[in-house]
């Protein structure tokens, strides 16, 4: 696509990337067959070429409108068209570029610019975990809108860590909201890591992954969550520290891996971090990505009992953004369950795509429904995805339980 850059972004690094990734797009429209809200709602610029052409227009010095910003706003950044693009346009690239731009050219509504404050700071903030607690303990009060957003109480053994010392050793990123959502994804994770003979470790300092400020506007903020990740992490990669040299970074959240992995690129400009993000991200590895050399570690400990069936939802952040597939399906299947995805649409985002599920909701659950009816023909027992806000997503349009696949692998290991 020919693109001729305005004065303004003509010789900028965000105008540099922005006309790279413009150039390879051909118009072909594979991508609208793909985009969940283009499906959803037929209209071409809420799909991925029609927000190309906005963003393109925005470039080239069209001055952006209210409905620029919305058409932008509906994308999940679900980047499932990058996996239909016979082209290699790097979407989700363009997009946060596009959306900052708009972002500091078209003011938004007092609500709507209240509501994201909120989300950018409260979720990754200390504070996040005593409002959930306090949330959990009305929950029955709450609209209906809030209680989607809640959990129920935690398993019991939710805070069971392992106490043992392993020669193998991983770093795992907690997470920002997943301690206090869902604290046992975490704790499972360093339990069956340690079944296996691996042992767990956490580098305190280091908490939001830097997506929740990236994809809310705040690229600055982003940029600074990950830097001080870094900070936190280099001893433990480099064997710094008195708890010895990792052997990765595990990411449990699909949502994070994804972030995690693309540090490098983010902070490819920084002199004092492009190296140190480079390395952060070789080192990063989504929990699946261990399965094959867990199964032969794993597969003697487990009970002879029937597993239940599983239905199986992989997060966007996984297949598309980083282009992970069949993993889970494998391993699980050759640690003796029983898991299938949806026979159709597999490939769809759920609605969730992190704060899209609190600013579009409509959309969102129009979305959740429509994964839940997909799924609906394995008859899983549960529901098991690679992502936690899948999970509670999913969770708030079924009875069904929804688990992240790693609890329902270390509840076989605990039977």
């Amino acid at each position: 696509m020919q693109t001729t850059l305005s004065p303004e972004f003509k010789g900028t690094l965000e105008g540099e990337r922005a006309e790279a990734v413009l150039r390879k797009c051909v118009h072909c429209g594979f991508c609208t067959a793909t985009c969940p809200t283009y499906q959803l709602l037929g209209d071409e610029l809420d799909g991925p070429r029609g927000r190309i052409y906005l963003m393109k227009q925005v470039l080239e010095g069209a001055e952006p409108t209210r409905a620029t910003q919305q058409h932008l706003d509906r994308c999940l950044t679900c980047r499932n068209c990058e996996s239909t693009c016979p082209s290699g346009v790097e979407y989700g690239q363009l997009v946060e570029i596009g959306r900052n731009i708009v972002e500091a050219k078209v003011k938004r509504p007092l609500g709507e610019r209240a509501v994201r404050w909120l989300l950018k700071e409260g979720l990754p903030s200390p504070a996040f975990k005593p409002a959930m607690k306090l949330g959990q303990m009305v929950r029955p009060l709450l609209p209906a809108s809030l209680k989607d957003k809640v959990p129920g109480p935690a398993p019991a053994r939710a805070h069971d860590w392992p106490t043992r010392t392993h020669p193998r050793k991983v770093a795992m990123l907690l997470g920002c909201v997943q301690p206090a959502m869902m604290p046992n994804i975490n704790s499972a994770t360093a339990r069956v890591l340690d079944a296996a003979g691996i042992q767990t470790v956490v580098a305190d300092e280091a908490g939001c992954c830097g997506a929740i400020r990236t994809h809310m506007n705040d690229h600055a903020g982003g940029l600074d969550d990950m830097r001080r990740n870094i900070d936190a992490w280099w001893p433990l990669v480099e064997g710094l520290g008195g708890d010895g040299k990792v052997e990765a970074l595990v990411m449990n959240a699909s949502g994070c891996g994804v972030m995690v992995k693309e540090y490098g690129k983010a902070l490819a400009h920084d002199a004092a971090y492009a190296e140190k993000a480079a390395r952060i991200s070789a080192a990063t590895r989504d929990l699946s990505e261990l399965l094959p050399a867990l199964v032969p570690l794993l597969k003697s400990k487990l009970s002879n009992k029937p597993a239940p069936k599983l239905a199986y939802h992989p997060p966007c952040t996984l297949q598309h953004g980083q282009q992970l597939r069949g993993g889970v399906e494998t391993g699980l299947r050759a640690l003796g369950f029983d898991i299938q995805a949806a026979p159709t649409d597999s490939h769809l985002c759920c609605g969730s795509a992190g704060t899209y599920s609190v600013l579009q909701p409509e959309l969102s659950k129009q979305l959740r429904d429509n994964k839940l009816k997909a799924l609906a023909p394995v008859h899983g027992e549960a529901i098991v995805s690679s992502n936690i806000g899948c999970i509670q997503h999913l969770q708030s349009g079924t009875g069904t339980p929804v688990k992240h696949w790693i609890e329902v692998l270390d509840e076989a290991l605990q039977a």
